[in-house]
């Protein structure tokens, strides 16, 4: 499986952790949106679209479903975050996040 596109939906500059709202588009033909990218603990991960249970936890509604697979999202992911970043920063147009 091939990621094909990855977009960066919405950055965020506030002093949260969660950074951006990524789609990413699998084979050019699955969409997976609302994808987080999270910066915490140092370092910059990726939490997939989940849904909360009735008892306040969450679940994950899509994911890899092994680590080589979770890797190559992640780290595709992060690129693109980063290269987004980089070219709104230069554009001055990274959204501040709204509680």
């Amino acid at each position: 499986m091939q990621i094909t596109d990855v977009r960066v939906r919405k950055l965020f500059n506030d002093e949260g952790p969660m950074k951006a709202i990524v789609s990413v588009t699998f084979d050019g033909q699955l969409a997976l949106h609302d994808i987080k990218v999270i910066y915490a603990r140092e370092k910059l991960f990726v939490v997939m679209p989940s849904r909360k249970n009735p008892d306040n936890t969450y679940r994950d509604i899509v994911h890899p479903i092994n680590a080589e697979f979770r890797q190559h999202v992640e780290s595709t992911i992060i690129a693109a975050y980063e290269a987004a970043l980089a070219e709104a920063e230069a554009e001055g147009a990274v959204e501040e996040a709204l509680s």
